[in-house]
């Protein structure tokens, strides 16, 4: 690390702020050891932090100027078998803010430096602890809410992403080389690279980076929360759909017409995948102007949604025209937020109401449509259940799934300059004009790792992480 501040000694509280039983404050750099064994009284004589193990811990005080603190447990790791790969310390205190408080005072009274959001991470991947996409798998995971937002997290961490794009820079990188090398000698006319061998890698490399990009509205909806879009005309339940479905009053319910102004947004677990529930306004023409805003904040909800759960009145005898669809643009409902299909389920709701058979139960029943009663929450576990299958069918088997906007965006990158190589071989171009393309190619893939990057782009990604991490 060649930057001054690196070299620093920093410090930060790594538990969450309030009250609780214990709170951890971390120390990480050259002066970790020295900095905690200036204040901290062991009740073990003899005890030196400094000459300690690894991964051992201490009991003992912490004092400032011969007045006690609190007690704590001091926990040592010694470079490089640290979370940073530095030498560190982390100090168990009692979950007092007070006590908090005072501990970093004193810490950075001898020495030490408030640390920065992600500066612990950041550190260790200057260290090389792990890539830059397995750092920002710990952002993801500290903030996974669901199971699976958690295996996708834990996966990518481990590194099963990086290895496969590693893999891909290297075979590029190979073949890049031996390009290279053929410019040194171009007065001898000599090629090294086989180019059918090149057209034959390019191809595959391109099959699995598509592979990859695609698995973006997967990966992201897993790590986000699947949006679920509540539509349908005023006053067909859709509010009531949505307090059935969280089990709460969290929609105000009215029989009069236009009562949801805006949209309302919740998230529940279901069988380990998370479920952002859109509430919305009911879709008519208004002249009021505070629902037609309502109305258009919903077609824009609706674009976003991966599922879209059409509610309609089952009692109204005038459904026209059948079967029952919105008056909402046609691609709004066919593609999602990440250009895949869109899920659309018709729910036919107030069926306690019906007293004769629907003159359209054939086609309802042919288009899988799941009749309910949100008012009576009859038949809501249907809806809970088919919306888990449409996660099953979005599934992808390959465990490497792109859930980073900032992966995608590389990886399409890198797509359009494989492509452009190949139309360039295509067309016979020189090997000087082949190799810039392979080149943009390797800078994409070495942007996700971490082999290339900057300042720039370390600022933004760990600025984003919490104070502490």
């Amino acid at each position: 690390m060649t930057n001054p501040e690196r070299q620093e000694t920093i410090c930060a509280i790594a538990t969450p702020p309030g009250i609780g039983a214990i709170s951890i404050i971390r120390l990480s750099g050259p002066d970790a050891l020295t900095l905690c064994e200036s204040v901290f009284s062991p009740k073990k004589k003899n005890t030196k932090i400094t000459r300690s193990a690894t991964h051992t811990i201490h009991f003992g005080t912490i004092l400032k100027d011969e007045e006690l603190l609190d007690e704590v447990l001091v926990s040592v790791f010694r470079e490089p078998h640290s979370y940073t790969g530095e030498n560190a310390v982390e100090i168990s205190c009692h979950g007092s803010s007070y006590i908090q408080q005072k501990i970093m005072e004193l810490l950075i009274s001898k020495g030490a430096r408030h640390a920065k959001p992600g500066e612990f991470t950041l550190r260790a991947f200057l260290n090389g602890k792990f890539d830059l996409s397995q750092a920002e798998a710990v952002a993801d995971l500290i903030a996974a809410s669901s199971r699976s937002a958690h295996d996708l997290a834990l996966q990518q961490m481990r590194g099963g992403f990086s290895k496969k794009i590693s893999r891909l820079r290297t075979r590029l990188l190979d073949f890049a080389s031996l390009i290279e090398l053929e410019l040194d000698f171009s007065q001898e006319d000599v090629e090294f690279a086989d180019r059918k061998a090149l057209v034959k890698l390019l191809n595959e490399i391109k099959e699995e980076i598509t592979r990859l990009v695609s698995s973006f509205s997967y990966g992201n909806v897993l790590k986000s929360g699947i949006p679920v879009a509540i539509i349908g005309k005023p006053n067909v339940g859709k509010s009531t759909l949505l307090n059935a479905i969280l089990n709460e009053e969290r929609a105000i319910v009215s029989e009069i017409p236009g009562t949801t102004r805006d949209t309302i947004e919740d998230t529940i677990v279901i069988h380990n995948y998370a479920f952002r529930f859109i509430d919305t306004a009911g879709l008519r023409h208004s002249s009021d102007q505070i629902e037609s805003q309502g109305i258009e904040r919903t077609y824009e909800k609706i674009g976003q949604a991966a599922v879209v759960l059409y509610v309609f009145d089952v009692c109204d005898a005038g459904l026209t025209p059948f079967p029952p669809q919105p008056p909402v643009p046609p691609l709004q409902l066919e593609r999602g937020p990440g250009g895949e299909a869109k899920k659309f389920i018709l729910i036919a709701n107030k069926a306690d109401l019906l007293v004769e058979t629907p003159a359209h139960l054939k086609d309802l029943l042919e288009q899988e449509c799941i009749f309910i009663s949100a008012k009576r929450k009859e038949n809501i576990n249907l809806i809970l259940e088919r919306l888990v299958e449409v996660v099953g069918e979005m599934e992808i088997q390959d465990t490497a799934v792109v859930s980073n906007i900032r992966h995608y965006d590389a990886l399409n990158g890198a797509l359009k300059s494989v492509e452009a190589v190949l139309d360039g071989l295509s067309a016979g171009i020189s090997s000087d004009l082949v190799t810039v393309d392979l080149r943009t190619a390797l800078y994409h893939l070495g942007e996700i790792t971490g082999e290339i990057t900057t300042d720039d782009i370390l600022g933004n990604i760990f600025g984003k992480f919490c104070v502490g991490k």
